[in-house]
């Protein structure tokens, strides 16, 4: 199932180039009254609450397309629920192009984490673009008896039961790497869930917990300030903006995870608006100013046509669903 991901995700990444040379055909009837008519007003949900990665991301990527459209995007931001309340928001709204989710990997996951979603994650919603991929980061206090990934599993195969790692909260992508990490390598280690990444981060620093799979651009800054030790990264490839540490799947085949972020708007958005779109987002994602911006937060622009970037999260909703089930993880 990992390989079939990994095939999965190379295609992605592997339709990135033709997806942004394509042109898109625009035929709609009544295009001056679209979404990208000048004085429109669009909404971009962010499921989360303002100051994290995806509200920055969604906030970069808003100003351009407002620019490029003469329009104004409001980022709007209803947290709640694992991400489950802006979700659900999205996919009632009128499938009209004037509401778009910036999405991350708990839209393929929250099926599994929930007894019940008012919504469907794949039915209700059509992928636009995908807009960023993001390593984890794997950190652990200065002083901590490892400093490789090699001598953390030695250590944590020695000292079975007495690792404890810290995240985010249950069901996200720093808490999953953790349980993806004990199932490839067979050690045991505590769950600590925080309500959200910083204070469990402060934990890590202070010794309190032995070690966190971090969204790298919350830990990047102790890291280079030395006040935490980062041992690896969670992607297969090596960051440029980490070349130092070593991917964590050079010691453990088969680990491999990424943070992602993109684009998707209601069901039965009209085909055109949806082209139009993942056209001009992908063309934002090229602007030297979003660029930098984006590379302030330790990611790179990618961009990707709505298909790839929805066979990427029927990949990660096959890959993480097995794993939660095994695991028994409830964010009930």
């Amino acid at each position: 199932m990992d390989k079939a991901f990994g095939i999965s995700r190379r295609r992605a990444l592997a339709g990135i180039g033709a997806s942004i040379a394509a042109p898109a055909i625009l035929t709609h009837p009544s295009w001056a009254q679209s979404p990208f008519a000048a004085g429109k007003t669009i909404r971009m949900v962010v499921p989360f609450t303002p100051g994290g990665a995806t509200d920055v991301i969604a906030r970069i990527v808003a100003d351009k397309l407002g620019q490029m459209w003469n329009t104004s995007i409001v980022v709007e931001n209803k947290a709640g629920a694992g991400g489950n309340i802006g979700n659900e928001m999205v996919a009632r709204a009128d499938p009209n192009g004037e509401t778009m989710l910036m999405s991350t990997i708990g839209l393929a996951l929250n099926a599994f984490l929930y007894k019940k979603l008012t919504y469907d994650p794949i039915g209700d919603f059509t992928p636009v673009s995908l807009i960023t991929m993001m390593p984890n980061m794997l950190i652990a206090p200065v002083n901590a008896p490892f400093k490789s990934v090699a001598e953390l599993v030695a250590y944590g195969r020695a000292n079975q039961g007495k690792l404890s790692y810290a995240s985010s909260g249950v069901g996200t992508s720093i808490h999953l790497c953790g349980e993806l990490f004990k199932k490839l390598t067979g050690i045991q280690m505590a769950h600590v869930p925080y309500r959200g990444s910083a204070p469990a981060v402060q934990d890590v620093m202070g010794g309190r917990c032995d070690l966190m799979f971090d969204n790298i651009t919350s830990s990047l800054p102790q890291v280079q300030g030395k006040t935490l030790q980062g041992l690896a990264v969670t992607t297969v490839k090596r960051s440029a903006f980490v070349p130092d540490l070593p991917p964590v799947n050079e010691t453990v085949p088969g680990f491999d995870v990424s943070a992602w972020f993109g684009t998707l708007v209601p069901a039965k958005t009209p085909p055109e608006i949806v082209a139009r779109l993942s056209r001009d987002t992908q063309q934002a994602l090229t602007d030297p100013n979003v660029k930098q911006r984006l590379a302030a937060l330790a990611a790179e622009p990618l961009g990707a046509s709505g298909e790839d970037f929805g066979k990427l999260i029927r990949g990660e909703t096959d890959k993480w669903g097995k794993l939660i089930k095994e695991a028994g993880i409830s964010a009930e």
